[in-house]
């Protein structure tokens, strides 16, 4: 980390962000210390966090995955537990898969899953045009194209039967339930990122809709979901024809279903 060029009163800072409810109040003074370079910019920064704003936010990056990802305002954050799904999809991949990451955010999956296996195609999709402009930022320079639309239509459709794996951090928390979120997700993430429908499964399901058609025979969904849904996710999944499996983890607190296409 770079030295500042300011001296600032660190012990005051962090007992401003403590006061203001941030669990991490050390690591979070840091960070912004890091991202100013005079003491009116750090003011200003920690104003803004203090305010409520994600802390993702203003630094303009996340830690995920052990990389840093470009998030910017608007944009869903990725969150610790997601290391799950992406864990899961690796493990289903195979040799030189053909990957889609639907509902992606600011890309955080892809970009993980680009270093991590060998894929013959890697792309991304998601609805929102702020996230589609976020992801371009971390995956067009590594070659990976990223297509703005809702799930699957805008995927070219040469791949259509021929995808190995299809992974999803689509939302899925019920349309009630939202308002009952952290302020920093309600007020400063994309709604179509968080809201689930009635009873948090409706994005979901059309995902499974649409992997029947988009899975190679034997490729697999990875899907993220809380644990008290996954059983019911799990009935639907299999009423597709699909072969769905429960994957949890408890340090992270995760959960994710993956489910593979019949041959």
């Amino acid at each position: 980390m770079a030295p500042t060029l300011f001296s600032p009163d660190r012990p005051a800072l962090v007992q401003r962000l403590r006061a203001a409810g941030c669990v991490y109040a050390e690591d979070e003074a840091e960070l912004l210390i890091a991202a100013a370079d005079s003491t009116a910019a750090l003011t200003d920064l920690v104003d803004r966090r203090v305010a409520g704003l994600p802390l993702e936010h203003l630094l303009g990056w996340a830690e995920f995955c052990g990389l840093r990802v470009a998030v910017d305002p608007g944009v869903f954050v990725p969150r610790g537990r997601t290391a799950l799904l992406v864990a899961a999809a690796a493990a289903l991949a195979g040799p030189t898969p053909a990957v889609l990451d639907l509902c992606c955010g600011s890309g955080a999956a892809a970009l993980v899953l680009h270093g991590r296996l060998a894929p013959r195609w890697l792309a991304a999709a998601d609805i929102d045009p702020a996230a589609v402009a976020c992801a371009r930022r971390n995956l067009t320079p590594l070659g990976v194209p990223v297509f703005e639309g809702d799930l699957f239509a805008p995927v070219p459709p040469e791949w259509r039967g021929r995808l190995d794996l299809v992974l999803a951090n689509a939302p899925y928390v019920p349309s009630a339930a939202v308002a009952l979120m952290p302020s920093e997700a309600r007020l400063h993430e994309a709604p179509v990122a968080l809201d689930g429908g009635v009873d948090g499964l409706a994005v979901l399901r059309r995902v499974a809709v649409g992997a029947v058609d988009w899975l190679a025979p034997g490729g697999h969904l990875v899907v993220e979901i809380s644990e008290g849904q996954a059983d019911a996710l799990c009935a639907e999944y299999a009423a597709l024809g699909l072969e769905p499996t429960v994957v949890r983890d408890d340090d992270l607190d995760a959960t994710a279903v993956t489910a593979r296409r019949q041959r």
